[in-house]
């Protein structure tokens, strides 16, 4: 049955399969709509890169940052808060269309002016310090910031500032001389970019198909078509591999690797996944509001025994909230987050713990790997200190609930400094924070203006710091740990991900994968 569930899946996606061009991907989820400006997903994150291009690309094979011309061949600063990008000739969309200054300044404008709300909140989080987009002729532009940037390059790779077809998406819906927000619903549904596949084929949740662009700019795609089929169960993803009906099989936990590496048609690639699982903590439930109980919630979880059980020690622990590809912002001097039961109990007798029960909610057992028995595991570690644990199992985002005591999230690196990671979620008017379970005062906001645009390493080190101080004695969140994603596929698929992508990303570009049979 299980079989026969995964060649329906597949259907319509293996005719090329044995074609050396080809591709097949079992991924562990599918993304309902496709928009690079709203999405910041781990699903989403999988299937951007292939379609779109930033203006400043950068070699993604490297964890430091080294940019590279994308559809924006130079770029200088002409002022303090001005850039001007001079644009690559002759792009062209996978709708015919040739890129020109109108479409850069649309797809800037439409993140950093966003009336449409989903940009809104990536507007908020990323995006703030921009102001404006501005033709000065078809081929060069000029971006307005309202205070000195330092992360220029840095946010202007960002998948939310992947360049559109300003003509494509007004003639979607109604008037197509206006943009309306149905023309981004309906762009979601049907995007177009300028990368090297075009979207041919998208049923939202189940299967998305790329062609090759043969009118792509840069390195010609080194596949002609490539499916990504949703196949939730790991054990599916590993029959469909070994069934021939896909190449790679994503989302692969720590326990199959050994199966894996015992058939000689499979192998599995890896490497530290660029984000946090997380415990996030709803600071403002009332059971909650008391540091001491969080603290001691945090101070419970043995999280490198959960390394060990878990994922084999692959995954990395984090004794702050820093990671190696914040480049000189990287601080593992600093103990934010640790394990100590005593002073767990000692806190909660402190505060007058009661027993009441703390629920840990989880998006559903499958979302993230792992996550369901890193679930039962703290239930037992609290429990071992003395809190009344109880797992709650929730399809939807409760994050915005205010019944929300703890629940698991993910906390990605979506670009490579703590702004990117620590800052997008937490910054003082973030989703965190707007969602109602999280608060900062003038204190940390100061630390945060000092950290956000302060000129120097050693200024931008000392505000972070100190707001990791703050964390440790008021948390509302713990960082568990990096995760390690494992993929498998077939032994004749020379790829693997690159580390100076965001997290998951399937690239498939020129160069980025090849075929022993070649």
């Amino acid at each position: 049955m299980k079989h026969l569930l995964i060649a329906t899946a597949l259907t319509g996606a293996l005719a090329g399969a044995v074609q050396a061009r080809d591709l097949t991907v079992a991924a562990g989820n599918m993304s309902s709509y496709l928009d690079p400006g709203c999405d910041h997903s781990n699903v989403g994150s999988q299937f951007y890169y292939n379609s779109f291009d930033p203006l400043i690309h950068k070699d993604y094979s490297k964890v430091e940052q080294v940019f590279v011309p994308g559809l924006a061949t130079e770029w200088a600063l002409v002022s303090p808060t001005t850039m001007e990008l001079k644009l690559r000739p002759g792009v062209q969309f996978h709708n015919g269309a040739t890129m020109t200054a109108d479409d850069v300044v649309f797809s800037v404008n439409r993140m950093v002016q966003a009336d449409f709300p989903p940009y809104q909140v990536r507007m908020r989080d990323r995006l703030a310090n921009f102001d404006h987009a501005e033709k000065v002729d078809d081929l060069t532009v000029r971006i307005h910031v309202k205070r000195e940037e330092p992360l220029w390059e840095t946010l202007l790779n960002l998948q939310q500032l992947f360049i559109l077809p300003e003509a494509y998406v007004k003639s979607l819906k109604g008037d197509p001389n206006a943009l309306e927000h149905d023309d981004y619903e309906a762009f979601s549904l049907a995007p177009v970019g300028t990368g090297p596949y075009r979207v041919a084929e998208f049923v939202p949740g189940q299967k998305l198909v790329g062609e090759r662009h043969d009118g792509f700019w840069g390195d010609a795609a080194p596949l002609d078509r490539v499916t990504v089929v949703n196949v939730p169960e790991v054990a599916s993803r590993l029959t469909a591999l070994r069934t021939g009906e896909a190449q790679i099989a994503t989302n692969i936990a720590p326990d199959q690797l050994a199966l894996i590496d015992a058939d000689p048609g499979l192998k599995a690639e890896g490497m530290l996944t660029p984000l946090f699982h997380v415990n996030i903590f709803n600071v403002n439930h009332p059971r909650l509001k008391d540091a001491r109980i969080r603290r001691a919630l945090s101070l419970a979880i043995d999280r490198d025994l959960l390394n060990e059980a878990l994922w084999l020690g692959k995954a990395h622990v984090p004794a702050s909230h820093t990671m190696v590809e914040f480049g000189d912002l990287y601080m593992p001097e600093l103990t934010t987050f640790r394990y100590d039961p005593e002073e767990a109990r000692r806190l909660l007798a402190e505060a007058g713990y009661d027993g009441f029960e703390v629920t840990y909610d989880l998006h559903s057992p499958s979302y993230y790997t792992n996550d369901a028995l890193a679930a039962q595991a703290i239930m037992e570690m609290w429990a071992a200190v003395g809190i009344n644990g109880k797992i709650s199992a929730e399809p939807k985002w409760t994050g915005n609930d205010p019944e929300m005591m703890v629940r698991t999230r993910s906390n990605p690196r979506y670009f490579a400094d703590p702004f990117g990671s620590f800052g997008v979620m937490w910054a003082p008017n973030g989703p965190s924070e707007s969602e109602g379970r999280y608060n900062t005062d003038a204190g940390f906001a100061a630390a945060w203006e000092r950290f956000r645009f302060g000129t120097t390493v050693a200024e931008r080190k000392e505000a972070y710091a100190e707001m990791m101080a703050r964390f440790e004695q008021d948390p509302p969140m713990l960082p568990l740990y990096r995760p390690y994603a494992s993929l498998a596929m077939t032994k004749d698929i020379n790829w693997k991900p690159q580390p100076g992508h965001i997290p998951y990303v399937l690239d498939f570009r020129g160069g980025a994968i090849s075929f022993a049979s070649n």
